[in-house]
C-alpha cells in the first residue's frame, strides 16, 4: 500500500468515524427522549395503583367509620392513615381503630395477597413500640380488599385476622329536586 493509498484509506475511516459519532449522538438524544417519555408514563402507571389504593381505603375508611365494628368487637374511634416513627421502627397504618380496651388495625390493598400478610403481621408486631400508650390494649388485626384469592383469604383466617371484602347492597343515591323525566 503506497502512502496516498494509506492516507487516503485514514481519511476515510475519519469521515466514517465522523458519521459514527453523529448517529451515535442523535441515538443518544433519542434514546434521552424515549427515557423521558418512559419516565413520565412509569408516573403515571404508578399513580393508577395508587389511585386504587385510595379508593379502597376511603371505601374501608368510611363503611368502618358508618359501623365501627369487627366481628363483634365495637370500635369508640376511628383514624385513617397513621404515620409513626419511633427509633428505628416506622410504620404506616391504613385504619386505626380503637375503644377502652382494645386496638383494631386494618391493611387495606385494592387487590389482596398472601405477602400483604407479611405485612400485617409486622405492622401488628410493631404497633406496641411505636404506641405504648395502647401497651395493655387487646390488638385485633384486618386485612381489608376489594378483592383476595381464596388462599390469601384462608391464610388471614388461620393467622387469627378478620377479612373485610365488599359485598352486598352499597349503593347510596342522592338527587336534587329538580328530576328529569322524559
Amino acid at each position: 500500500m503506497t502512502d496516498d493509498e494509506l492516507k487516503a484509506l485514514v481519511a476515510g475511516l475519519a469521515v466514517a468515524q465522523d458519521r459514527t459519532d453523529e448517529q451515535m449522538k442523535r441515538t443518544d438524544e433519542q434514546m434521552k427522549r424515549t427515557d423521558e417519555k418512559l419516565e413520565r408514563m412509569g408516573i403515571n402507571l404508578a399513580n393508577i395503583g395508587q389511585n386504587q389504593g385510595d379508593v379502597a381505603e376511603e371505601f374501608f375508611f368510611n363503611s368502618l367509620a358508618n359501623d365501627t365494628h369487627l366481628g363483634s368487637i365495637h370500635f369508640d374511634d376511628i383514624e385513617k392513615n397513621g404515620h409513626k416513627r419511633r427509633g428505628k421502627t416506622e410504620e404506616e397504618y391504613d385504619i386505626i381503630m380503637t375503644n377502652g380496651d382494645a386496638i383494631g388495625i386494618v391493611e387495606v390493598k385494592y387487590k389482596a395477597h398472601e405477602n400483604d400478610l407479611d405485612k400485617l403481621d409486622r405492622k401488628m408486631q410493631n404497633f406496641k413500640k411505636l404506641f405504648p400508650i395502647y401497651q395493655n390494649y387487646k390488638q385485633y388485626g384486618a386485612i381489608a380488599s376489594f378483592h383476595i384469592n381464596d388462599a390469601a383469604k384462608r391464610e388471614a383466617l388461620r393467622r387469627g385476622y378478620f377479612v373485610l371484602q365488599r359485598c352486598g347492597d352499597l349503593v347510596h343515591t342522592e338527587s336534587s329536586e329538580h328530576l328529569t323525566v322524559l
